[in-house]
């Protein structure tokens, strides 16, 4: 029997979809790279179907530009488009921060320190996809807590593509981490104060990893 077809197709199009995506936010497959259908046929020992649903999917969200002629072209992201994502976010996040003044609650303060400590243990492991991954949720944790639905789902969005991004310019250098990390805890307790002064550091903290991105 076909693994791909029936109940089991929808698990095995989003095992498939995800596994592409890991190696393409670690860079196993690498900007520029073409694939053919059948190396990630061989790759993950699937049959073509759920290989093209994740394909279609990468596709839509940018990842990917399936050609019949040429094959699987794994996208880079243009320097214009990481320029806009990180002016979209400082306005979203800067936002987001102001509305959160004076309303932190003891609840919410508690999960934004659980997220610092988790970041501060893998800090001192200088694991950088797992520092990526707390840096993010930081940042949709206070998102989360100003309520605006529009504003968490364009974040979510673009989630994978910041991750990429912050992957890319750690792996320069994985001690970047422990700034980042300090800027998050500068946030956090003007944030805690009620302090105007948390939203042009959350500015400048972002604007600071778009510098550290050229250097």
């Amino acid at each position: 029997m076909d693994k791909s077809k029936g109940s089991g197709a929808r698990l095995l199009k989003d095992i498939a979809y995800d596994e592409i995506k890991e190696r393409i936010l670690d860079e196993r497959f690498e900007p520029g790279r073409f694939l053919s259908e059948r190396e990630l046929i061989e790759l993950l020992q699937m049959s073509k179907t759920p290989i093209k649903s994740a394909l279609t999917r990468l596709e839509s969200e940018g990842f990917v530009t399936v050609s019949s002629k040429q094959g699987i072209f794994i996208n880079d992201l243009a320097l214009d488009r990481i320029m806009d994502i990180y002016d979209l976010r400082t306005a979203l996040e800067t936002h987001n921060v102001r509305e959160l003044l004076r309303r932190l609650t003891a609840e919410q303060s508690e999960r934004l320190e659980a997220n610092l400590r988790e970041t501060e243990e893998v800090v001192k492991k200088l694991d950088v996809k797992a520092f990526a991954k707390a840096d993010h949720q930081f940042h949709l944790l206070i998102c989360e807590f100003t309520g605006n639905q529009e504003i968490y789902r364009v974040l979510v969005n673009y989630q994978d593509h910041l991750l990429r991004i912050t992957l890319r310019h750690l792996r320069k250098d994985p001690h970047r981490m422990e700034g980042f990390y300090k800027e998050h805890c500068d946030i956090f307790e003007l944030l805690k104060r009620g302090d105007e002064a948390s939203v042009e550091r959350m500015r400048d903290h972002l604007q600071h990893s778009k510098q550290k991105l050229f250097i």
